[in-house]
């Protein structure tokens, strides 16, 4: 995969092109819409008046009726998937945008660094072996076991990765890219033999969280993830100018007095806490991380500073609303999220190699 500028849009798009303020207020917009439509979506359907209400009562602006149905279901089951939905598509959506712009490829994807591998192969370990390798973890963790050793397995895979792609006292990107490629080679051939090896018991929970979900969120975990993501935001939006620059190149980034090496190291941490957080907690949820950040530089053009956030916007508005699709296609079971987004991102990311093909 060669570096590509990641600011070609077709011309057929420049009729749709954006303001960065309307780009990002419509970037809002679609979150709250996504919102309010997954929130009366699912097993148990809640009419649009009755959210109303039930928004009303749980900011305490309208009579207390908390055992009504309505209440209890969105209280106590939906909000936290979907402020976890909300969390994990902006954490994705802002990796993805770093990566691209870190790589210059528009097909870049946060898995190049190894996050998503590494965590789906330490919750493999520790759902298969787990009880023989580490009996005492559970005791200490309790149910946090699982989450806290895939978040830990994809930091240390990606701290690998960045590890091999040192060379010649700097950071390349090419040397980053083969390494991600080899070692989520070996992660995928580790996952295949504790596929091999585990009871069946043990596949179908290992099965469950590789496809994704949003269906475990519990407050304690939303209130963990998102505080994660909103570091990472943070700090990734402060990325805009210096990835602004390196769009350029990296020589003349470097001659405009951008700190090159320090950018990379930050881009690249703040892929693997967001996407390492995301995935810990929620399995893997492909393409969202490819895809958004593509759609937002269609319509608002390649700057950084609106790349950065409207990737966040869009991702989280496109996790919500895949969620709220899972939960209503199969009623009354719930469709894995991750083979929605699959079934959904890869024609879209097919179509992107089409309209990039003379540039890959």
């Amino acid at each position: 995969m060669s570096s590509v500028a990641v600011a070609q849009p077709g011309a057929r798009w420049s009729l749709l092109r954006l303001s960065p303020r309307a780009a990002l207020l419509w970037g809002v917009a679609l979150v709250g819409l996504a919102f309010v439509w997954a929130s009366t979506r699912g097993a148990y359907a809640i009419a649009p008046a009755q959210l109303w209400q039930v928004l009303l009562q749980a900011l305490g602006a309208a009579p207390s009726a908390e055992q009504a149905p309505e209440y209890l279901v969105f209280i106590n089951i939906r909000l936290p998937r979907l402020l976890m939905g909300v969390a994990a598509g902006a954490g994705l959506g802002l990796a993805g945008a770093l990566m691209q712009g870190l790589f210059r490829n528009p097909l870049a994807d946060p898995g190049l660094v190894g996050v998503s591998s590494g965590a789906a192969l330490a919750a493999a370990i520790t759902i298969v072996l787990g009880s023989h390798w580490l009996p005492d973890l559970p005791r200490t963790l309790g149910s946090w076991t699982l989450v806290g050793m895939a978040f830990g397995g994809g930091l240390l895979v990606t701290a690998l990765i960045y590890a091999l792609a040192q060379a010649d006292g700097g950071t390349r990107m090419g040397l980053m890219l083969l390494a991600g490629v080899a070692v989520n080679a070996l992660a995928l051939a580790g996952l295949g033999y504790l596929n091999f090896i585990s009871t069946d018991e043990q596949l179908r929970n290992l099965q469950m969280w590789l496809l994704g979900s949003l269906g475990g969120a519990r407050w304690s975990a939303v209130a963990l993830v998102g505080a994660i993501v909103a570091v990472a935001c943070g700090l990734g939006l402060a990325l805009a100018r210096p990835l602004n620059a390196i769009a350029l190149g990296e020589a003349q980034a470097a001659l405009l007095g951008v700190p090159v090496e320090r950018t990379k190291r930050l881009a690249v941490l703040v892929t693997a806490l967001a996407v390492g957080a995301v995935t810990a907690a929620t399995g893997i949820i492909g393409f969202i991380g490819l895809v958004a950040p593509h759609w937002v530089r269609l319509v608002a053009g390649p700057d950084h500073r609106v790349v950065l956030p409207g990737s966040a916007l869009l991702g989280a508005a496109l996790v919500l609303a895949a969620d709220g699709v899972a939960r209503t296609i199969v009623q009354p079971a719930e469709l894995p999220l991750g083979v929605l987004t699959a079934f959904i991102g890869v024609p879209l990311f097919l179509a992107m190699l089409r309209q990039f093909r003379s540039k890959v």
